[in-house]
């Protein structure tokens, strides 16, 4: 493997944050994971500033996912909120955070998705948003539903948001997931039981917020996403679609 050059003052997450290549419990990953000892390609000035995908883009509504194709989404709506937080608490403003999901009955409007629940012709599913000053996001869509999936018998996901969030251009993207308190299908989630470190996979699930909570309308839901350190949220290593 070639020597990472780390810039001084890199602090390296702690073990177990992150989720292994290869992890016998996730069956794709056998087949996604290198077998090659990886080589380390410096970033040129086209890699660091660009493509960047600017906030002057992100248009209005596009953090409502309950709204599409001129209708009202089936589902018990919520409202997900936190902030964009670096390793040392302080906000990360003007950076884009994407979400992509399934419908309340566990379906992506994805050509792929063969999972027989119906498709919701007023959800689209994705959605995105610039975070504010304080580093912070909002978005209002329904609650996901579980589905099968074939990595193992009798697997399901449990419900799950997908998130991405773009730093100061494409190659600094990371995505992870965020999960809901309580799930009774964590046991059994490979993906959610590939972070190692227990505490890091807790950081993974968002909390009740009843003050995010509005009658008769929606319940909230917090989760804050931290880029590294101590307290880091872990993060693939490559888009995933499960």
């Amino acid at each position: 493997m070639t020597p990472i050059d780390l810039p001084p003052g890199y602090r390296a997450d702690p073990s177990g944050t992150h989720p292994p290549m290869d992890f016998a419990g996730y069956r794709s990953t056998a087949l996604r994971h290198p077998t090659r000892p990886l080589h380390v390609l410096p970033h040129r000035l086209t890699e660091l500033t660009g493509p960047l995908f600017g906030d002057e883009r992100v248009l209005p509504g596009e953090d409502d996912l309950t709204r599409w194709n001129g209708g009202e989404a089936i589902g018990q709506r919520i409202v997900v909120h936190g902030r964009v937080l670096d390793g040392d608490g302080r906000p990360v403003p003007n950076t884009l955070v994407e979400v992509w999901q399934a419908n309340a009955g566990g379906r992506y409007r994805h050509v792929a998705d063969q999972w027989p629940a119906p498709l919701d012709p007023y959800f689209g599913g994705g959605g995105r948003v610039s975070t504010g000053a304080d580093g912070s996001y909002r978005f209002t869509t329904v609650r996901p539903g579980a589905y099968p999936w074939r990595n193992h018998p009798n697997a399901w996901r449990p419900a799950h948001i997908h998130f991405s969030v773009f730093g100061r251009s494409f190659t600094q993207r990371l995505v992870t997931q965020m999960y809901f308190p309580d799930d009774p299908l964590f046991f059994q989630d490979p993906i959610f039981n590939s972070v190692p470190d227990p505490q890091a996979r807790q950081r993974m699930v968002s909390a009740y917020d009843h003050e995010a909570t509005t009658d008769h309308w929606a319940l909230g839901f917090r989760w804050d996403i931290v880029l590294r350190g101590r307290e880091q949220t872990p993060f693939e290593s490559e888009p995933d679609d499960d």
